[in-house]
């Protein structure tokens, strides 16, 4: 039984996983939540489970069983501008997760789930990383204005690739 609670739970045949990490207590740091809260928000797609996997952890492991594909939303030190949304699929991803300084906050656990996941052999075939550049991370409960602004671009660009995900299935 996982200790964390999908915020949208659907059938999970086909399986894809939404994860969106942070600390919504910290600002622009918790923006791969709101994600979340955003897609949550929207009409249900089959097969896609999305998940606050907050600040994350080894525990998030057993999330990971069973899934074919897993689209991470968080914020990403990119050196753009505050609210880019860019995104990183497959090897773009593993490259950026691999580099010696962490871009993501949550870069390093991340990069050590993923690897604990392929040490298993229950690393998603297919996995992104939604990610944004944060203006703020610092204690208080909301994102920055121009991370605010960018949360709908942010969604729909996972909805998107969530469906392109489950076309690929059918």
């Amino acid at each position: 039984m996982s200790a964390f609670a999908p915020i949208h739970h659907v059938d999970t045949t086909g399986s894809i996983l939404v994860l969106g990490l942070g600390n919504v207590l910290q600002g622009d740091d918790g923006v791969g939540v709101h994600v979340v809260r955003w897609l949550a928000g929207q009409a249900p797609m089959t097969g896609v489970t999305v998940l606050d996997g907050g600040t994350i952890g080894a525990s998030l492991l057993v999330e990971l069983e069973g899934v074919n594909a897993l689209l991470v939303a968080d914020a990403v030190e990119s050196g753009q501008e505050a609210g880019q949304v860019t995104l990183f699929q497959g090897a773009e991803m593993d490259r950026l997760l691999a580099r010696p300084r962490a871009g993501s906050v949550h870069e390093a656990s991340l990069a050590e789930l993923l690897d604990m996941a392929r040490l298993l052999g229950c690393l998603p075939p297919r996995r992104a990383l939604l990610g944004i550049q944060p203006q703020t991370i610092a204690w208080g409960d909301t994102l920055s204005l121009p991370l605010a602004r960018s949360l709908p671009e942010a969604g729909r660009r996972a909805r998107s690739l969530l469906e392109e995900w489950r076309r690929e299935d059918a």
